[in-house]
Order: structure tokens, then C-alpha cells, then sequence
């Protein structure tokens, strides 16, 4: 893992030099750079495979400069088919090879997470791998300019401006939507997606000419799958247990030390179950909270840990060690991420740093793959509903009888016929923002963000609706929010996080099964617990779902960091004060409260780059 970083076009050497110095605990191994004029090329090096110096990025082959940052887990399969040069035993040279062989096209045959920046001549290639693991950042100006965090590109802005399409996504759903950050002027790339600057930036040319250098492009998409390939139910977890056991195997490589998270769930146990059968016992983490016991996972997960006959460090934060830590979190996050765990889960990997790990294996993406959230099927079960015959009177009822609770918007959705599964992270509806924020907020308006996904889903061959449910979950609840965390928090730290449940061959295979097998008989994650039945011990199947929860509000409350809200609203006035205290309020009675933590957190964003 690593930080890649470059500019095309005019640069000052030492304000570049300062904005790699912002990227340098990406990579703390080596930092390379090319530089001439009208370039600046350089790359954070996080050594994990082929230490050696042979492997320091840039990597420069005749007109081509490679930064790469991620792993590619099939690099010693790929070498076979490639008629190359090798110089090193690492992945790095695997991409300009497999480049030269098929050009663009070269992406489609890596099997791994990665952001790529690839300069042939006077055209410059970013990848952002298919399911949006690695990060990459953009802007373009008077020069183009890439960056693995949005740290790397602030130095280059002119003003700080919030983008009010961030904003908005952000509220609606705990990040902003692709290709939005909260700076104006900072865009990212998608998963799956690709991006060509084509013939550099001539001297003399004006800003407004140099975005027509600029094109995107979708290279992967989970909907190209065809569906119902499988419809048998044996037959599917045949097959996804051989890709599972193939994906977490593939992971397992590494010339440092790897450790693995521990929760009491069947994610995790089946990871480390994996790996214990190919012969790696890893050393297992687990977060507890002092004096928050419904929380705590620690018992759950060291029961595990002795059935697999793995190691288990537990790590206990209290409310001075979440306080102290927040600011440090989101300063690392570099703009609003709504998600409460990111505290903790830094201060975890704080703990395995401490140890000598430099890589975690990590269990996101089953939940959207496996349907692991109860709330899925409550939704198929509210999707019935649209076929109600006389609904009119329901639709008119539901209009006149405002609530604030998610049900009665779900039903609204279903009865005015617009859609309604709008990722897990579905937060402040439409409707709740205009009551709350000072400006008009239309019905559905956030739509918008999700109409390039929606748009795809429609005009794909498939048409369940579940399979939806996990569509916009891998590219907006994964993609943007859950692994956005765990990226910045574990690379904050040094260490490479790997999520094998996040394979695109077997997130691929799932979206060709028939999508009822995931759901008939009403069982979250029934397909693994299939797989794993006799594998794991009958009370790491059964227990039920936790999730990463934690005393978020009630330290937020008890530390009276909380009042920063109503502070920073006094100074933008962007929401009315009497229905943010009604917010505030409730979230200390346990309901909204990730709905205010997400209010915190941008407090705390804005008192720093806005006001």
C-alpha cells in the first residue's frame, strides 16, 4: 500500500514537495519521485511484497512512468503470460507489462485493489480499482493534478468553497456520491472507473481548454453479469465456496507480518477460518468499550477464537481515549464521513501498528453480498406493496400524516411509486432535510445521485430488486463510506487492510446466481452460513448480528463535544435552530443518533475549512 501523487502542467517544486510530505504515512518506506518540466510523478512507498529497492516506485520503462498503489493478488499468474523483462519479484513491473500487452485493457486482467497512475508519452491513465477499495483524487486547473487523498491536493486550491452537491449526498447518504468531494474544484474517480488526460498541457493553453483533455470512462461493472447463469442452490455454494476459499488464499500473501480483525461474527471467523486451512494462524484483534458492555464484542469474538485456535489481543477504549482520539480521525478522513466507528477502529489499528503488523485481513462486503442486514428483507417485504390495487387512499393518508420515523417514508416511497431502496445508509430523507436546513429540499431530489446507478440497474438484464439492494450498496455504502474508513484509518497507521469478501470474480459469480436463492427462506447471509455450516461452531452461525456499534453518542454527550453543533450553526445558520435542538434532543434519548453524529461531524469539518 502506498500514496500516489502527480502533476501535469506547471508546478512550484517545493508546494509539490510539501503536498507528498502530507501523503507520507501512506508509505513510509521510500518516497520516489520523477520530476522535469511540466511534471511532477512521485510515489509513498508501504513495502509489503519484494522489500527490495528494485521495487521503488515510480517505475520508469522507456516513455512510461508507473505509480500504483494496492496489490495485485494474481501478479505471479500473469508473469506467465507475459513476454517481459522482469527486473523485480513484486507486482509493480506486472502492470507496465501487462500494459504493453494490452493496452488499456490491461485492467481487466488484475485481480486485486488498486489506484493507478499510468503516464505513457503525453497521455496520463488513472484506475480506481472495481470496487473501490483504493481512493483516487483529482482536480484540474492550470495544471492536472492526482492525488491518493484529498491532503495532497487543498495546498493547490485557490479558496476553500464547499460543494453543495457533497453536502447534500453526504446528508442523504453518510458520504458524498462520486464524482463529489466536500472542496469544490476536487473530484474522485468511481470504482470501476477509469480516467484519460490525454497530450499533457501545452504551454500558453487557458484553464477552460485543458477539460476537454480530460475523459472518463466505466471499465468494470458488477450488472454485466448475467443473471440466473445458476439456479440450483448446491450447485451456487459449491461454487462460492471454492471462490472464497481461492480469494481469502490469494490474500494470505505477504513479506511482512499480517494480523486479522475479530468480531463474533461468522465474517471474520470464516476469514481466519480460511486462512488457518492454508496454513496461516493469524494473530486476531478484537475492540471492547470500558463500561459499555452492550457493545462489546470481546467475549463473543474470544469464544471464536478458541474454537479456531487462534491468538486474540483485546483492546478496550473508554471515553477519554474517543474524545482525544476524534480529532486526530478527522483530520485523517479530510472531509466528512458519517461514520461513528472510524474512532475506535483507529484506535485499534493504533494498537496493531504498535504490534508490527502491516497488514489486517478485513470482512467488508459480505453484508451486501450475502444480504447480511435484516433491513433487505423488510424491504422486499415493503416492495410487495406496490402492487396493491387500491393504494390511492394509502398514498393520500401518508402525505397528510407526516413522521419522521423510516418506516412511514418507506411506505410513502412504495405508494407515490418512486424508489425505494436507497442504499443501507439511507440517512436523512429529502423531506427531513427541508424541515431541518434553511433552504428548500424538493421530495426525491437526492435521486439525482443515484440516477447514474439506478439508470444501469434498468437497462441491465437483471431485475430483482434484491439484487439492487446490493448493486448501490457496493458502490455507495462500500465503496464511499465503509471502505473509505478503513482505508484512511488503517493507512493513517501504516498498515495495508485486505477484504477478501471484496474479490470482484466473486462478487461477479453471486450476481449470477438466482437472486431468491439469497432470500427464500428469510435467513440473512444464508448462503455462507450454508458454506460454512460445518466449519464453524453453531454459535458463531446463530449469534446475532452486532455489527461495529459503539458508545458514540453517549460519549459525545458526556464529554459535551455535542454543543459544537448548535456553535458552527450559529455562524453558518444553515439549519433552523429549533428543529437542530429537536435532533439533539432525541439523539440523547437513543433514536437519530447517527443522524447527529453526521451533523458533528461536519461541525467539526466546517470550523475548519469555512469559517
Amino acid at each position: 500500500m502506498c500514496a500516489i501523487f502527480g502533476i501535469i502542467g506547471e508546478y512550484n517544486e517545493a508546494k509539490a514537495k510539501h503536498a507528498l510530505s502530507l501523503l507520507a504515512h501512506r508509505g513510509e518506506d521510500f518516497c520516489g519521485i520523477v520530476q522535469r518540466e511540466n511534471l511532477f510523478f512521485a510515489h509513498q512507498r508501504l513495502s509489503i511484497l519484494d522489500r527490495d529497492s528494485r521495487s521503488h516506485q515510480p517505475l520508469t520503462h522507456e516513455k512510461i512512468l508507473l505509480s500504483f498503489n494496492g496489490e495485485i493478488y494474481n501478479f505471479r499468474e500473469l508473469k506467465k503470460e507475459l513476454d517481459f523483462d522482469f527486473k523485480s519479484d513484486g507486482d509493480s513491473e506486472v502492470i507496465i507489462a501487462a500494459y504493453l500487452k494490452w493496452g488499456i485493457h490491461f485492467v481487466n486482467h488484475l485481480r486485486g485493489m488498486f489506484a493507478i497512475a499510468l503516464l505513457d508519452g503525453e497521455t496520463l491513465y488513472l484506475f480506481r480499482d472495481r470496487l473501490g477499495k483504493k481512493p483516487l483524487f483529482y482536480m484540474h486547473g492550470k495544471s492536472f493534478i492526482f492525488s491518493s487523498e484529498i491532503k495532497g491536493l487543498t495546498p493547490f486550491l485557490n479558496k476553500h468553497e464547499l460543494n453543495d452537491d457533497a453536502l447534500m449526498s453526504y446528508l442523504s447518504f453518510l458520504a458524498p456520491t462520486p464524482p463529489h468531494t466536500f472542496f469544490k474544484g476536487i473530484n474522485k474517480l468511481a470504482s470501476g472507473e477509469y480516467l484519460k488526460f490525454a497530450n499533457g498541457h501545452p504551454k500558453g493553453t487557458s484553464s477552460h481548454s485543458l477539460t476537454a483533455h480530460v475523459e472518463i470512462k466505466r471499465y468494470f461493472d458488477l450488472l454485466d453479469s448475467q443473471p440466473n447463469i445458476i439456479t440450483d442452490k448446491n450447485e451456487a455454494i459449491h461454487m462460492l465456496e471454492r471462490l472464497l476459499e481461492e480469494s481469502i488464499t490469494m490474500r494470505l500473501n505477504a513479506d511482512v507480518p499480517m494480523a486479522s480483525l475479530l468480531s463474533g461474527g461468522i465474517d471474520s471467523a470464516t476469514l481466519n477460518y480460511y486462512a488457518k486451512r492454508s496454513g496461516v494462524n493469524l494473530h486476531t484483534y478484537t475492540l471492547g468499550y470500558k463500561e459499555f458492555a452492550k457493545y462489546d464484542e470481546r467475549q463473543n469474538a474470544l469464544q471464536s477464537a478458541e474454537f479456531l485456535g487462534l491468538d486474540n489481543t483485546q483492546v478496550e477504549i473508554n471515553q477519554d481515549d474517543f474524545i482525544s482520539a476524534c480529532g486526530a480521525v478527522l483530520e485523517t478522513l479530510d472531509e466528512p464521513l458519517n461514520d461513528p466507528a472510524a474512532i475506535p477502529l483507529y484506535l485499534l489499528f493504533g494498537q496493531i501498528k504498535e504490534d508490527g503488523y502491516k497488514v489486517v485481513l478485513s470482512g467488508e462486503g459480505s453484508d451486501e453480498l450475502f444480504l447480511g442486514y435484516r433491513q433487505y428483507f423488510e424491504y422486499l417485504d415493503i416492495e410487495k406493496a406496490s402492487t396493491l390495487a387500491h393504494k390511492n387512499w394509502l398514498k393520500k393518508y401518508f402525505h397528510s400524516n407526516f413522521s419522521m420515523n423510516r418506516e412511514w417514508e418507506w411506505y410513502k416511497r412504495i405508494f407515490d411509486e418512486t424508489l425505494l431502496f436507497r442504499t443501507s445508509g439511507d440517512k436523512f430523507t429529502d423531506l427531513q432535510k427541508n424541515n431541518l436546513m434553511r433552504r428548500n429540499v424538493k421530495d426525491n431530489e437526492s435521486l439525482k445521485y443515484l440516477k447514474p446507478y439506478r439508470d444501469r440497474f434498468e437497462t441491465s438484464a437483471h431485475s430483482d430488486e434484491s439484487i439492487w439492494y446490493s448493486y448501490i450498496d457496493l458502490n455507495l455504502f462500500q465503496g464511499e463510506h465503509f471502505l473509505t474508513k478503513l482505508d484512511r484509518v488503517s493507512m493513517a497507521h501504516g498498515i495495508e487492510s485486505r477484504t477478501p469478501f471484496l474479490d470482484h470474480k466473486l462478487a461477479s459469480a453471486i450476481f449470477t446466481i438466482a437472486p431468491h436463492l439469497r432470500y427464500e427462506d428469510g435467513v440473512t447471509k444464508s448462503l455462507l452460513k450454508e458454506i460454512m455450516r460445518d466449519k464453524l461452531d453453531d454459535k458463531i452461525l446463530k449469534r446475532k448480528k452486532k455489527g461495529f456499534s459503539n458508545p458514540y453518542m453517549e460519549y459525545l454527550i458526556n464529554s459535551k463535544q455535542i454543543d459544537l453543533i448548535k456553535e458552527v450553526n450559529k455562524e453558518t445558520g444553515m439549519f433552523k435552530t429549533k428543529e437542530l435542538d429537536e435532533y439533539i434532543a432525541t439523539a440523547s434519548k437513543g433514536s437519530f443518533k447517527q443522524h447527529v453524529w453526521g451533523l458533528y461531524v461536519l461541525s467539526v469539518w466546517m470550523k475548519k475549512w469555512m469559517l
